[in-house]
């Protein structure tokens, strides 16, 4: 389907350096976990905040080379709170062993919980992605300012991806932690229940208006230009929701058939991603009262107004 709207510059020549510690800014190290994949790009990025005390943002995935590689980055100096952006297992699988470990306090946004309830005979996609059981020391909220290791840092909630994502903003600079909300790589995945696409735009409206330019993404190089790339997402799902629209007129009545119109040569992985967000922009469309959606059985059925 065509489309007059200029996409988001993607950076996909990304060097992660797994498993090496990367120094991004004064106190801002990134080290990359090697848990590649379609979903998770070049790894989950993990940062330690500080200089001679530490905080230790996203511990990553469960995998004993990268807890060699953020313990060699750390060089025995003490770690006093672990944050996460949000609770998928990527970010978070690690979070409660290095807790427990260091004998350190764990702070995020609250436990994993879904954007929406589920609605009858309906199943979470993500579910088995999430730390369920996984509960804070301290519940992060809006707008608080934390002490992070020897660094402070501003909260701010940016729901979307999932309903407890928050991006952290370092205090004196122009850097923002922005986790899977913004990334350069790719779009983020937007999954119903798990995430809201209301949300996400909120969000996104959010975080061009704080005054950091420069994004630092859990997965992913960093970038330069965090607001207008922000936007350019912005601009690139409302594309989608007007594609999604259009496809419906043509003749669609699933999510599927929208998805066959709109990424008509995507690979299998891609597609499975893009029908989940279709079916987000589906329900923030239908919020709008701009599609009319019949919910059976067989799935979703799409229709105008």
């Amino acid at each position: 389907m065509a489309s007059s709207v200029t996409p988001p510059r993607y950076q996909t020549d990304f060097d992660p350096q797994t498993g090496h510690p990367i120094t991004l800014a004064e106190g801002v190290v990134r080290v990359t976990a090697p848990n590649a994949s379609a979903y998770t790009f070049t790894g989950t990025n993990s940062f330690l905040l500080g200089h001679e005390r530490l905080a230790l943002v996203d511990p990553g995935p469960l995998d004993s080379r990268h807890v060699t590689a953020l313990s060699g980055a750390i060089a025995g100096r003490p770690v006093e709170v672990i944050l996460l952006t949000h609770t998928h297992r990527d970010h978070s699988a690690a979070a409660a062993r290095w807790a427990k470990a260091l004998d350190i306090p764990l702070w995020f946004g609250g436990p994993h919980r879904l954007s929406r309830p589920l609605r009858r005979f309906e199943r979470n996609p993500l579910r088995r992605s999430a730390d369920w059981d996984l509960v804070p020391d301290r519940t992060l909220v809006d707008g608080e300012a934390i002490v992070a290791g020897d660094m402070r840092l501003t909260v701010h909630t940016t729901p979307g991806h999932c309903a407890n994502h928050l991006a952290f903003g370092i205090e004196g600079t122009d850097m923002l932690l922005s986790g899977d909300h913004v990334m350069g790589w790719n779009s983020t995945l937007v999954s119903v229940p798990d995430g809201s696409m209301a949300d996400y735009f909120a969000s996104l409206d959010k975080v061009i208006a704080l005054p950091y330019r420069h994004y630092l993404p859990a997965h992913g190089g960093p970038i330069a230009d965090g607001p207008a790339h922000a936007g350019a997402l912005r601009a690139h799902r409302q594309l989608r929701n007007r594609q999604l629209l259009e496809a419906v007129a043509q003749g669609a009545t699933s999510v599927g058939a929208v998805v066959d119109l709109i990424y008509p040569s995507q690979p299998v992985k891609v597609r499975l991603a893009a029908r989940m967000t279709m079916m987000a922009h589906v329900e923030y469309l239908e919020a709008l009262g701009q599609l009319r959606v019949g919910r059976g059985l067989l799935g979703a059925r799409l229709s105008l107004p």
